[in-house]
């Protein structure tokens, strides 16, 4: 189903983004610049693969190298066709990225070429502004160079639940999963007999009935006075044991046994590595083997007791009121045994892979472009940020796939 509803989501999507283009092919020129496209072919190479930059008969190859060295800017200069010295041109690239934030490089001659000396680092998605002064004249170009980059309306994204949060300081949890089985919370079985011995004249409930608290279960008549009299349910709860039948005696014999399921007990089998670790009070979730979504309660006690195969038995009182949890069933439980501050993570939902990076994606505006994450210590639900991410940027957390599916869509490319 929900692989289901994804392949709906993107088509709708694509859908919608086909209609605002306006015209047939589904992508006009704004949207193809907005993912990086050119709208006319695709940039001249020169012979160290860079682009070639021309003015008159001025010509400058840009290239970003990245073989065995962090990724850098390396530029060769030509005039009508021929090599020029590279400590004869004054060289600066300025890198323009979303939300406005300047990369100034400048340049130093290296063999026959001009070295950046700034690491051009991920994404490579910027408007590229270049500045040469050679013999006294100045040359300019500036042109579009995004990758995993795109524009989405505010209408859109809601219309497609794109959920977003501030990236930021997280208490990650560390867990110990263990696995136990839910058992009859003994604290809340009543066992049923009469008050009299005597002869059982009607019996109103079955094994399995509910019941509730003063309830008729059965009508008994007195062996001694011959009065008869009622003996009512003392709980709420399910009859889950009954001995007693119309026209038999008493006999002094449990009749009824009524458990109240609306409490359990879960009881985790905790192995001698973890045992130190998990103590009476800390929280636990559990979920059942069945799936469903989890259930939050905390560890009550610690058997000081190994049962035969070394482990003790960590119980857990859980609420059921939605009778979820049936007895005997088996469960998982994440056992928090540590919390770990950090100042910047992302919730894992938001993560997508995007070349070989692991990404999220940040928001500025109605534009949503790659971050390329390194990333740290994890939990269920956060994952540390090491490098890739400013705190405070705006990603997206929930739903990301949908922008992903809309960058690949439009072929945005990784142009060097």
């Amino acid at each position: 189903m929900k692989t289901l509803t994804h392949l709906l989501y993107i088509t709708l999507l694509s859908m919608l983004l086909a209609a605002c283009s306006g015209d047939g092919s589904g992508t006009d020129t704004a949207t193809k610049i907005a993912h990086g496209m050119e709208a006319g072919p695709e940039p001249e190479k020169g012979p160290h693969r860079g682009r070639l930059l021309k003015d008159g008969d001025f010509t400058l190859e840009l290239s970003i190298f990245e073989t065995g060295v962090p990724p850098e800017f390396r530029v060769w200069v030509t005039e009508q066709d021929r090599p020029v010295k590279p400590d004869e041109v004054d060289l600066t690239v300025k890198l323009i990225r979303l939300g406005d934030r300047v990369d100034t490089i400048g340049f130093k001659p290296q063999d026959d070429f001009l070295r950046g000396d700034t690491v051009v680092y991920e994404p490579h998605s910027f408007v590229v502004s270049i500045e040469a002064v050679y013999n006294g004249k100045t040359h300019s170009w500036r042109y579009d160079n995004f990758e995993g980059r795109t524009k989405i309306g505010a209408e859109v994204a809601e219309a497609f639940g794109l959920e977003t949060l501030i990236a930021g300081p997280v208490v990650l949890q560390e867990t110990v999963t263990l696995y136990g089985r839910i058992m009859t919370n003994t604290e809340r079985v009543r066992e049923v007999s009469a008050r009299f011995d005597g002869v059982i004249q009607s019996v109103s409930s079955s094994i399995g009935d509910t019941v509730q608290k003063g309830q008729l279960l059965a009508k008994i008549e007195s062996n001694e006075s011959l009065k008869s009299y009622t003996i009512k349910a003392p709980i709420s709860g399910v009859i889950t044991q009954r001995d007693a039948n119309p026209g038999e005696q008493t006999g002094g014999r449990q009749l009824f046994t009524i458990t109240d399921t609306s409490s359990v007990w879960v009881d985790l089998s905790v192995f001698p590595a973890d045992r130190a670790r998990v103590i009476a009070g800390a929280p636990v979730t559990i979920t059942a083997a069945t799936g469903g979504q989890p259930v939050g309660s905390t560890i009550a006690r610690v058997n000081v007791q190994a049962e035969a195969n070394q482990s003790v038995t960590a119980r857990v009182v859980l609420d059921n009121t939605d009778g979820r949890f049936l007895p005997g069933t088996y469960v998982t439980a994440e056992v928090t045994v540590g919390n770990h501050p950090v100042p910047l993570a992302v919730k894992r939902t938001g993560l997508q892979a995007f070349r070989d990076f692991t990404v999220v994606y940040a928001q500025i505006g109605d534009e949503y472009e790659v971050r390329m994450l390194d990333l740290g210590r994890q939990d269920r639900e956060w994952i540390e940020v090491l490098g890739g991410l400013d705190p405070g940027t705006r990603y997206v957390s929930e739903n990301s796939y949908l922008v992903k599916a809309d960058i690949e869509k439009s072929g945005a490319a990784h142009d060097h």
